[in-house]
């Protein structure tokens, strides 16, 4: 049996973490994760699922604001582990953590691509064919340890951030049971700086758009769709669109140039998208085609 110390937080984490507690070969012993935080308008206080699956287990459970302290690093080292598996953790790892056992990390992205907080984000947003998950071993610098596998997985021109966050979840719990079976035979690889990219954290206002390129609309659309999602300089917000062109386009951007049974299609600079569902800023959200005849816009008009 693998003794196992687990970090991680969100549902990318629980699923990983579900499949090393089912897994006969694997023993995890402890689990940290961060504080319980306020949800909702209400702003319940709501444990990281990874707590809730791992009190139902059993497993001790350690919520600390920093790993700094020396009361968790002992009880890290007093569960004597034979791994660190880190998912999604929300933290970086001090080199006192870092030398207690060998710790692996999950990274969603085939590094050195894509190094930081949005991976999956990114990959959509350049138009990459393919994404996956790296398994790699944690040093100080920021997702830059030697690799020990990856998961690859295709993209096709409709993927959004939540399709492939969850295809890279669950490649990425096969992964790690992989790694740690066949931990001893595995050579790392030193990645390369040289074709490292780096991705930042997301903010609300990377979802603003112009309509200049139909192509970049949708692949904005695709990566913030559910958060930030897409919206104008003026508040108007898309949620549910399709590409409708890909070409050049003559007619100036945000003209609305059909009108379907509940779509508009506008036109870009270059190209043009369909748009299915819209929300005004402080509005409810709408079908598109209510909300153009609600303020009496035809073909021709502008949205912007």
């Amino acid at each position: 049996m693998k003794r196992i110390v687990y970090m991680g937080t969100p549902e990318y984490a629980n699923v990983i973490l579900k499949e090393l507690i089912e897994t006969d070969t694997i023993d995890v012993v402890l689990v940290l994760t961060q504080p319980d935080k306020p949800v909702g308008r209400k702003r319940v206080i709501t444990p990281p699922p990874v707590k809730v699956t791992a009190t139902k287990a059993g497993i001790e459970v350690l919520q600390p604001h920093t790993l700094k302290e020396s009361s968790i690093i002992e009880r890290i080292k007093e569960s004597n582990p034979d791994y660190i598996v880190v998912a999604a953790y929300g933290q970086l790892l001090p080199k006192d953590v870092l030398d207690i056992a060998p710790c692996i990390n999950l990274h969603a992205s085939l590094l050195p691509l894509y190094r930081g907080a949005s991976p999956v984000q990114e990959a959509i947003l350049n138009g990459d064919k393919v994404s996956g998950v790296t398994a790699m071993l944690m040093e100080e610098g920021l997702d830059s340890g030697p690799i020990l596998a990856w998961g690859i997985r295709e993209l096709d021109k409709k993927t959004t951030t939540s399709i492939l966050m969850q295809d890279l979840t669950y490649d990425a719990a096969k992964l790690i049971i992989d790694v740690l079976n066949r931990y001893e035979m595995l050579q790392p690889i030193i990645q390369t700086k040289a074709v490292s990219t780096h991705c930042k954290k997301i903010k609300r206002v990377d979802g603003e758009i112009e309509l200049s390129d139909a192509n970049e609309v949708y692949r904005k659309y695709r990566a913030y769709k559910g958060w930030p999602d897409i919206f104008l300089a003026n508040g108007l917000k898309f949620l549910e669109i399709s590409l409708a062109d890909d070409s050049k386009c003559t007619s100036r951007a945000g003209e609305i140039v059909d009108i379907g049974k509940e779509s508009i299609t506008v036109s870009c600079n270059r190209g043009a998208i369909e748009i299915f569902q819209l929300q005004p800023k402080s509005k409810n959200k709408m079908s598109a085609k209510a909300f153009v005849v609600g303020r009496g816009l035809g073909v021709g008009d502008s949205i912007i």
